[in-house]
């Protein structure tokens, strides 16, 4: 790139420091994102930024990502993009934004992992030996029994819960959405064993779920006791609070055949977000067809 080029990426830079005051780690992304493509500039011989195209950045854009570039890293790289271009527009430096209408390579969606029900019920049904590991079950058990997020789990208050209605009632989920979620018969009996020692430790604080010093549990803490129970039980995969949270879609769905039901449960605004676990079912059905019909496993002759 010309001199020019260079002193108009630099200004860019002065300026998202100084006016914008953005943050050190998000300076320090625009200066990375956009050293490839000022690297992609110079291989291509481009002297002014006026020059490029929107074929050329879908051209940088490919080529980052054979190099193996995630699809949330590219998105990013191309908001930069779009950043810099805006501020060149500003200046009459440049007459088109063309990383505007460039899209990142969509991401392959991952399966969330779940536990089969036999293996739930090994990780629940186990004994507990201390006061801890009483509300840990009872934290365990409600993931599985209500599907709740993490989140949602530490904020709940003693107010929250009716147990003689069996149900917990959601405040703030994900988008501030609340909702009112059933709780099952294991679960309550879970959750009074823990309430029969919470009544000593704290009478002042709301938290439903406490920590050994009496205050609200932190997310991390919670994290670490199912690592360190899965550890103590024998349990050879990992599991964290979220696939508990996915064993309960998938469980549900498998029975229920119902997706609207489950999409209410989860707390998901768009109920796109529950058919991943339509995918979970089919894998489901197509061990059991695999197992179970006379003629799946014959081999042709």
């Amino acid at each position: 790139m010309k001199a020019l080029a260079a002193k108009q990426l630099a200004d860019f830079f002065t300026q998202l420091e100084i006016e914008k005051r953005v943050s050190l780690h998000t300076l320090t992304n625009y200066q990375r994102d956009l050293r490839h493509l000022t690297d992609f500039c110079d291989k291509q011989k481009f002297e002014h930024w006026s020059e490029l195209q929107p074929n050329d950045i879908r051209q940088h854009v490919a080529n980052r990502h054979r190099q193996g570039l995630s699809s949330a890293s590219l998105q990013r790289e191309l908001s930069a993009m779009r950043g810099f271009y805006q501020y060149l527009l500003k200046n009459n430096w440049a007459t088109i934004n063309p990383a505007h209408y460039v899209k990142a390579p969509k991401s392959i969606r991952k399966l969330p992992k779940t536990l089969d029900v036999d293996q739930v019920g090994g990780l629940l049904d186990a004994g507990t030996n201390s006061v801890l590991e009483v509300r840990d079950v009872a934290m365990f058990e409600l993931f599985y029994s209500s599907g709740l997020r993490l989140s949602e789990l530490v904020d709940l208050n003693l107010s929250d819960l009716d147990l003689n209605d069996k149900s917990l009632r959601v405040q703030s989920g994900k988008g501030g959405k609340a909702r009112i979620l059933p709780i099952g018969s294991k679960a309550i009996l879970a959750i009074q064993n823990w309430l029969t020692h919470r009544v000593a430790r704290s009478e002042n604080e709301q938290a439903f779920f406490l920590s050994q010093r009496g205050g609200r549990l932190c997310q991390r803490s919670v994290q670490y006791r199912l690592e360190q129970w899965c550890i103590k039980k024998g349990v050879a995969q990992h599991v964290n609070p979220h696939a508990l949270r996915h064993s309960f879609a998938s469980h549900l769905l498998q029975s229920s055949q119902d997706l609207r039901a489950v999409q209410e449960l989860l707390g998901h605004t768009s109920i796109s977000t529950t058919q991943i676990y339509t995918h979970l079912d089919f894998e489901h059905l197509a061990k059991v067809y695999d197992n179970a019909h006379p003629r799946a496993k014959k081999k042709p002759v």
